[in-house]
């Protein structure tokens, strides 16, 4: 493909992946207070998700073989397709419903809503390596300008369903989402360029599993770094706000629901940015590959401090004050930053150890790995809220990045026979 062809490509794949992670924050926020409001426990509003994270690593375990066989463009059309469905399956949610069924239908159509982002993450981010230049730090630079907007989109996403919520309603919300996403779908179908890979025939189911060293390790890595993220994100630090900002009134939730999504989309959006800076940051055009490398080990023993230090803080401090969550702010602020060096390093990684002939493979199985930490991390936070509160949460992020520190130790420079296996 043409310089010119491959960054009219880069654009379009760029512009679906910004729309579709606009929908899946909002989506999120808007599943996770509404359910809240209507007295599901912490426990409870983690199985909302399960099946979104086990429709994850389901569907990154296979995603990489299908874009394989069928092409880059058909996964990525399906994903978006497939969240339109999503989208306006939960519009028929009906509040009448027992709280079982409500749980089970909702589960349902987020596991739906989780093959479809993971179908649209795999072929976004195989497409960025074929596409990108290979000269200096164009590979790092690309992936991270494609992940770190992503993230900043979704936090826009956060705030954007959590303003719905309060200001329409769930039904209207997720129905005008879906007429837009379905918009944007359309849209990128016509003026997507010809030139990404159509698939080959050859491709066999059993490729899917990386025979290599640093691969798997790295997806060792990821597992525990986005479990660290989320055993507080998904449902600690929510419900831990609300208990503190609303009095239960209607106009109380109000002004829950903006901060709680205030505060996850600023969170996201800084994450997002210091991912798209990260090759500045780290100088990733003058530095070696064993040099990042490095870096990796040395960001995930920074990372693991922060959750310490802010577990000990509000175990200490007892009842919620000013102070207390003026600091959890700043500290989680500062977990979003170092993460989202740590997240870049990942993804530049995993793009660096593969091979263009491997690329849908190894990153749909790098994905699964991150969904699997979504998982794990998505359980642990129901649960360890329910038994200890945010303390327990932010302890238990604490020992997970320990765990992804240890795999990213077990990283070697790759060479050209490691980037084949």
């Amino acid at each position: 493909m043409s310089q010119n062809g491959g960054l009219k490509a880069y654009v379009a794949v760029t512009a679906a992946y910004w729309a579709f992670m606009l929908t899946d924050g909002a989506l999120r926020m808007l599943v996770l207070l509404h359910f809240h409001t209507l007295g599901f426990s912490p426990v409870q509003l983690a199985y909302l998700f399960i099946l979104y994270e086990i429709a994850g690593v389901v569907t990154n375990l296979s995603a990489g073989w299908i874009a394989a066989r069928f092409g880059l463009t058909s996964t990525l059309y399906a994903g978006l397709g497939l969240q339109v469905l999503a989208l306006l399956a939960l519009s028929q949610l009906d509040p009448a419903w027992s709280i079982a069924a409500s749980v089970i239908f909702v589960m349902t159509v987020q596991g739906l809503s989780g093959v479809a982002k993971d179908l649209a993450k795999m072929s976004s981010k195989s497409a960025v390596k074929l596409l990108a230049p290979t000269e200096g730090d164009g590979l790092f630079r690309w992936v991270a300008v494609l992940t770190g907007s992503k993230n900043a989109v979704k936090g826009l996403g956060f705030l954007v369903g959590a303003g719905l919520l309060a200001l329409v309603g769930f039904g209207p919300s997720v129905l005008g989402m879906a007429a837009i996403l379905l918009a944007i779908l359309v849209a990128v179908v016509i003026w997507m360029p010809a030139g990404l890979p159509k698939g080959r025939k050859d491709a066999k189911f059993s490729e899917v599993v990386s025979k290599s060293r640093n691969i798997n390790w790295l997806s060792f890595a990821r597992v525990f770094l986005f479990g660290a993220r989320d055993v507080w994100f998904v449902v600690g630090i929510p419900v831990y706000f609300y208990a503190v900002l609303s009095d239960g009134s209607e106009a109380g939730n109000r002004v829950a629901f903006f901060t709680i999504g205030a505060f996850m989309a600023v969170w996201t959006i800084l994450y997002g940015y210091i991912q798209a800076s990260a090759p500045k940051l780290l100088r990733a055009a003058v530095r070696p590959e064993a040099e990042l490398v490095a870096e990796a080990k040395r960001w995930a023993t920074m990372l693991a401090v922060v959750p310490v230090v802010l577990a000990g803080l509000v175990w200490g401090a007892g009842e919620p004050a000013t102070w207390l969550t003026v600091t959890l702010v700043a500290g989680l602020m500062a977990f979003g930053a170092i993460f989202a060096v740590n997240s870049s390093l990942h993804s530049y990684l995993i793009l660096a150890f593969t091979h263009d002939d491997r690329v849908t493979m190894d990153v749909g199985f790098y994905y699964m790995a991150n969904a699997a930490g979504r998982l794990l991390g998505t359980l642990l936070s129901g649960l360890s809220y329910q038994i200890g509160g945010l303390p327990l949460c932010l302890a238990t992020a604490a020992a997970l990045v320990l765990l992804s520190r240890y795999g990213a130790g077990q990283l070697t420079p790759h060479t050209k026979t490691e980037a084949h296996a």
